[in-house]
Formats: C-alpha cells, structure tokens, sequence
C-alpha cells in the first residue's frame, strides 16, 4: 500500500510539472510589449515583419533590422541612410513567424513584389486595450485625429 501511494504521489506531481510547462509555452507566445510602436496592431506574437518596399526584415525579439548590404545579412539597430525615406509608421509591413525568413528572401520578395497592404494601424496609434501600458506610448495615448476609435476614414 505504501509503494502505491509514493507512485501514486510521483505520478501526481508529473502531472503537475507537465501543466506548469504547458501554461509556460502558452504564455511565452505573447509579446506585445517587445512589438515596435510602428509595428501593425493585431497581433499577440510576432517574430519578424517584412517590409517590401525596402526588401527589409525586423525581428522583433531581437529587435533588429535585417538587410543585403554587398552579398551578406546585415543585422542592425537601425537603418543605414540609403533606406533614409521609409516611413516605418506608413509602409506596408507583413508579420512573418518563421525562423529566419530573409534565408528565404526570394520567395518572400516574389510573392510580395508590388504588395500593398490596406492602411494598417500602428500600435502607436491602436485603441486597442491590448496595447494601453506598452512600452514608448504616452499615457492614455489616443490617435488624437478626430476621426474616432482606431478605425476612421482616411
């Protein structure tokens, strides 16, 4: 009886660690607050945006701009000045979650040449409750055109 109990124990306590893992992935698969405010709203997770205008990658857990520079990936802070005309807030960007996308650069710039999103909201600019205590948005930060909740004409 002893032996079935100490089994029965060990096998309870397994069970436990395994659900603990279990809420741990789920929770990890969230990272609204590591997102860029120019980032597109809607989304709880996000490993890399594609910008095709500028055939540009930003991984967001790292919090890199991935680019060609002479042959070789490039992984940086910021942007050099030669893409000194993209307005990260304006231009079109696709939420890729895939490791390392720009190894497959090519199949990502055939099927996204000439793509242009519908306007996107940015997280900046988001009424959304998900985005309230982000990191980088003023307090109470709302969209301040007049136009009403995150989704106005224009």
């Amino acid at each position: 009886m002893k032996k079935i109990a100490i089994v029965a124990g060990l096998l309870l306590s397994l069970a436990s660690v395994q659900q603990t893992d279990a809420q741990i992935r789920v929770n990890a698969n969230i990272n609204i607050g590591s997102q860029p405010l120019w980032g597109p709203a809607g989304y709880d997770y996000v490993d890399y945006y594609y910008l095709p205008d500028a055939d540009v990658y930003y991984s967001v857990p790292q919090r890199r701009f991935i680019y060609l520079d002479g042959g070789r990936w490039i992984f940086a802070a910021s942007l050099p000045t030669r893409f000194g005309n993209i307005n990260l807030y304006s231009a079109p960007k696709i939420v890729i979650n895939e490791p390392k996308p720009y190894l497959r650069a090519d199949v990502y710039r055939v099927k996204y040449k000439g793509w242009k999103a519908p306007k996107q909201i940015v997280i900046r600019d988001s009424d959304d409750e998900r985005y309230r205590n982000h990191p980088g948005r003023a307090v109470g930060h709302s969209k301040g055109n007049g136009k009403g909740k995150g989704k106005g004409k224009g």
